[in-house]
Parts: C-alpha cells; structure tokens; sequence
C-alpha cells in the first residue's frame, strides 16, 4: 500500500467537523504553527482546548489573538509546560487534570527538529529525543485514567522523517555522544514516538482495553517555526527554499492530519495518516505507507521498557 484516500479525491477537510460543543482537546505545542491552527478549528466548532506550551509571554498573544477572532468567551486554557523538563510535564499534568474532567483527545504535537549541536535536557537527554519522546510519554501516562474514563484518544504527531536514520533505536547510546547527527537524531525521536504509539495499542489489546484509541499521523511539508536557529545554516537556506518554491504547505494544511485523527470516527489505529501527495509533503489527506521498521516488535517493547525506567513513569496496563 502507499496511499490510501477514505474521504474521496480530496481527502479529509475541515469541513467534515461537526460541533465539538461539550468537548474538551489538550494539544502540545499549540501558541504556533500546526498546533495554533489546530486550535483556531477546535474553537471554531465550540471545543474547550488547553493549551500546553513552554512560553507564556506567547502564549498570552496567541489567546489574545483567538479571542479577537471567536469572542471573549473562547474557552481555550494554557497550562505552561516545558517538554524537556519532566518535572514541568509532571505539574502541567496536574493542572490540566485540575482544570478539566475530561479529556476527548491528547494531541502530542509539540517538537523541536534538527538541533545542529547537540544540546541535553535538563534531565539529561539528547534534547530532541528528550522533548519529542520521553516528555510525551510522560504525559501521556499521566493523563491517561482521565483519557481512560473519557474514552478519548492520544494522536502522536510524527514526521515523514522516521524513514531516513538508522531506522532503529541506537540502544547502546541513545544520546548519541559518539555519532550525533541532527537530522539523525530528529528521524530516531520521532520513530521513537511512533514505537510509542504502535507498542501502547498493543498494550490496549492485550488488556482488553478499548476506552483509548492511538492514532499516529504526519503534517507533511507544512510552513511553521520548527526550523529556527538553532538549525544549522544548511538547513534553514535549504527550509528557506523549499518554502518559498512552494513545496511546502500551510500551517492550516498541516493541522488536517492530527485533527482528523482526533475527531474522525472510524480510522485504523495500526496505520499512518497525513498528506498522500508527492513525498507526502503536500496533498490531500489520507492514509499513508507506513514502513515495517516503525512495527518492529522487539524494538517496540524495549523502548516501552526503556522510556518507563527513563521517566518513572509505570502504566498500569
């Protein structure tokens, strides 16, 4: 299979939301980009949304911009987290479940992407791993009873990226001190959030649990702030190009993917959403080819092994 198109030539659009009135959406990353415009749509249709969000000062413009745009009585939250930070994901979590009784979707969109040096978190991890993997999965488990009795969904947002790399977990040296390459280490971060995805559904039926449903998807090639200094020159020029020649979608456009999989009824789990166009930057919204290494079952569960000793973080599954 390479692309498979289950809402027509078109794919999935927006316009397929009904009311999301009494429905509540916790979306990382959110005061920009593909997260922004994801919760522009959710608002649109009456959801609630918290947002989590490392920078207040942003944070506060981008509320202030949805206000003006929907009306004072927008019910969007920010919950100030920092994914690098486990003890940030940690209280953020205790926030969210403070302000909110239910969770209708878990959207793990924040990431940062091509980090030229390497840099660590602060709890010691290659920061791109740390911020896209563990602080998700973190936050995941700590959320997930509430999930659970919402009978919500977690949507990983992943990245085209997982195909190049290694293709695997560098087990024997996860912050790559010996070998660090950016776009390496980005590619193993976000495969290591879609091994995540995949081992958690395993996890789910093998319990018999079918209250939480994982969706894993892609924004394509989409304009947003993801490539930003810390890249290296190469990079942003390369980025720089590619969006000004047009190969690169909107930040709306890029939204569709993880907004379908938190809203559609009747998606597969096991699969792999986003743009279906050439290279998968761009196009309509489908169902993508997702490569047998993303499934490979003994790297599966001992990166699940892995992240829960990393992280203290022990589901009881």
């Amino acid at each position: 299979m390479t692309a498979t198109l289950h809402f027509g030539p078109q794919g999935w659009l927006p316009a397929r939301i009904d009311s999301l009135k009494g429905k509540t959406y916790v979306i990382t990353g959110a005061n920009s980009g593909t997260g922004f415009q994801a919760t522009r749509m959710l608002l649109a249709k009456g959801a609630k949304v918290v947002m989590l969000n490392r920078n207040p000062s942003k944070s506060a413009a981008a509320i202030k911009e949805l206000k003006a745009e929907f009306g004072s009585h927008a019910d969007v939250h920010f919950v100030k987290m920092d994914l690098g930070n486990l003890a940030s994901v940690r209280q953020a979590a205790s926030e969210v479940l403070q302000i909110t009784t239910q969770i209708d979707a878990l959207m793990c969109n924040g990431a940062i992407a091509q980090i030229a040096k390497q840099e660590f978190t602060v709890d010691g991890f290659e920061s791109q791993l740390g911020v896209n993997h563990y602080g998700h999965f973190l936050l995941c488990g700590l959320l997930f009873e509430r999930l659970e009795a919402s009978q919500g969904r977690i949507v990983v947002v992943a990245s085209e990226g997982y195909k190049m790399g290694i293709k695997t977990m560098q087990f024997d040296d996860m912050n790559w001190d010996k070998n660090y390459h950016p776009n390496k280490v980005y590619s193993q971060s976000k495969l290591a959030q879609m091994m995540f995805a995949y081992e958690l559904q395993d996890k789910l039926k093998a319990a018999n649990n079918s209250n939480v449903k994982v969706y894993v998807c892609h924004p394509g090639a989409s304009s947003t702030s993801l490539i930003n200094e810390k890249a290296s020159l190469a990079t942003r020029l390369t980025w720089g190009f590619m969006v000004k020649i047009g190969l690169a979608q909107t930040a709306e456009q890029g939204s569709c993917p993880e907004l379908m999989c938190a809203l559609e009824d009747n998606l597969e789990q096991r699969s792999f959403y986003g743009p279906t166009g050439r290279m998968y930057f761009s196009g309509p919204v489908g169902e993508c080819k997702l490569e047998a290494h993303a499934l490979d079952k003994p790297v599966l569960s001992k990166l699940w092994e892995l992240s829960e000793k990393e992280t203290g973080m022990h589901w009881s599954l």
